[in-house]
């Protein structure tokens, strides 16, 4: 009869070439830690009962030679590519879990989104604020660069409740230009444009599998938010689809066998429209009510969940991954990067930031519902007078009611016009542009002076786009406290000048650092004395 007990594990020994490291602070531990693409060995000394590790292959069943050491395990090869989910980079035909996020005015330009494909991540082009011919002009751009050599890359299909008929022109245009991969943001409910998006293009396979054509990146920073896309999509919208011939019967039949996306990114405090939420709670909250909709729904394919938002070092990211994110994605720090359509200047300042160097400013396309953003407010003076703007808007129902003292400062300090000015200026644009917004300003004084300080919110960041020196200190620059860390980390390393800030370096680096720390953990988890001050990896040229 054969025994159900377990067999004791048999000691292996491993005859060392080397002497074992015994200490983090050992001038041999370094080049052993960073070598991540071997295995590691862990040994323990008889004697002192300390563990050390070495780099050695030697191992045996006995202890053959006088100076075997007993094994006390082994760490296998570590590669960055391998800390995220594998499947994320098989679907999207990627080298590292690794995307480069969206930014609004096309920030987030073609040249970084091909500059990122072209190392084996994940770019979105930045949609909103572009009209939809500079849309269409820059996805060819990036069309004619990486389709010809099958190269991913995505755009961002950003909710505009006012401009409706944008939204769904930029997805038909997707649909039309066959860009299959788009991250939508600021969706609060789903919508007949992104449910249209999601659906077009499901089939079947020969042996029955469903293929998507289409995949939706859902950037969520609320779990009532996230319950919209892990599931598949109502009823009512497929039908009304289906009845306005924009989806066949049988996309729509199968639609309701999967949810909205299968990549969800958990957005934590970030730059720009933010809800300030702290990573580690959210993405957690996310991933049970991930984990609850797969089940109950039986998903022939995973919910993948990526995380994003204070991202800024390679502590930061193996976290992120430590806490079981499929993918990372980078935001703020690429804003200082080459490619960044950001303006030297701009860049400049952001190159000097530090993580307490933000503020919460009202948003300029929400001032009216108490929305903010997250800024950078060191070296500008946009935070402050983004703040006036804000109080002066809840303190006064119109123009005409803002004490003649306070008006005399906004016309010299903030808006250099007089404020007739500025709303003959908003009315030219908006006759043109949303002359429903017009409309409705003619008998609300409130919605008047909301207009007008609107002209402030909005221009300001395209100063900053396009570098204006006469408005330097008013520049509106969309942040988060990652570049602050950033900026620490790269200190007096090759990545520290502007210049040298690539995207693919950042990313490579912040993937490589993250493998060091990742391996560092693996070793204090495995017995290693480790010193606080091994968790680092500084930059350097990496292919």
């Amino acid at each position: 009869m054969a025994s159900t007990e377990n067999a004791p594990l048999k000691q292996l020994y491993c005859a060392s070439t080397a002497d074992p490291v015994f200490s983090s602070t050992s001038k041999d531990f370094l080049p052993l830690l960073e070598d991540i693409r071997s295995p590691l060995v862990l040994i323990l000394d008889p004697k002192t009962q300390r563990v050390g590790i070495i780099q050695d292959s030697n191992i045996h069943a006995n202890p053959d030679s006088k100076d075997a050491l007993p094994v006390q395990g082994i760490l296998p090869p570590l590669y960055p590519e391998w800390l995220g989910d594998r499947g994320f980079l098989e679907t999207h035909g990627l080298r590292f879990p690794y995307v480069g996020g969206e930014m609004a005015l096309g920030i987030s330009t073609p040249a970084m989104v091909i500059a990122l494909a072209k190392a084996g991540m994940l770019g979105f082009l930045g949609t909103a604020g572009l009209t939809l011919d500079e849309v269409e002009r820059q996805c060819r751009e990036i069309q004619r660069v990486l389709d010809p050599e099958g190269l991913p890359w995505g755009v961002n299909l950003i909710h505009s409740p006012q401009e409706l008929q944008q939204e769904t022109a930029l997805a038909e245009l997707f649909i039309e230009l066959g860009i299959t991969r788009v991250s939508v943001s600021a969706f609060m409910n789903l919508t007949p444009t992104v449910v249209h998006y999601a659906c077009k293009g499901l089939t079947r396979a020969p042996d029955g599998t469903i293929i998507r054509k289409n995949r939706i990146f859902a950037k969520i920073s609320r779990p009532e938010m996230a319950r919209h896309f892990i599931v598949p999509p109502p009823d009512n919208l497929l039908e009304a689809l289906v009845a306005e011939d924009r989806l066949t019967r049988e996309e729509a039949e199968l639609a309701t066998r999967l949810p909205i996306c299968q990549d969800i990114t958990v957005e934590s405090d970030s730059g720009g429209h933010t809800d300030f939420r702290p990573m580690a709670p959210l993405f957690s909250a996310i991933t049970e009510l991930r984990d609850r909709s797969v089940s109950e729904h039986g998903f022939p394919y995973p919910i993948r969940l990526g995380l994003a938002g204070g991202l800024g070092t390679p502590q930061a990211v193996a976290a992120a991954f430590a806490m079981g994110a499929a993918y990372v994605l980078v935001g703020s720090v690429h804003q200082s990067a080459v490619e960044s359509g950001l303006s030297e200047p701009a860049r400049a300042l952001l190159a000097e930031a530090r993580i307490a160097d933000m503020a919460a400013t009202p948003a300029g396309d929400m001032l009216e519902v108490g929305a903010k953003v997250q800024v950078l407010k060191r070296g500008v003076f946009f935070a402050s007078r983004a703040k006036l703007l804000g109080k002066l808007y809840q303190g006064y129902e119109g123009l005409d009611q803002i004490p003649a003292k306070d008006k005399a400062n906004l016309e010299k300090k903030i808006f250099h016009a007089s404020l007739d000015d500025v709303w003959k200026q908003t009315q030219a644009y908006l006759a043109e542009h949303d002359p429903k917004q017009l409309n409705l300003a003619k008998d609300s004084p409130r919605k008047q002076m909301a207009l007008v300080f609107r002209w402030y919110l909005g221009k300001s960041s395209r100063w900053a786009l396009d570098g204006d020196a006469q408005r330097r200190l008013d520049y509106q620059i969309w942040t988060g406290p990652a570049i602050g860390a950033f900026n620490d980390w790269v200190k007096g390393s090759f990545l520290a000048p502007l210049a040298n800030r690539h995207v693919a370096q950042i990313g490579r680096n912040l993937m490589e650092g993250a493998a060091v720390i990742t391996r560092t953990q693996q070793l204090r988890a495995a017995g290693f004395p480790m010193q606080p001050g091994a968790y680092r990896f500084r930059p350097r040229q990496l292919r």
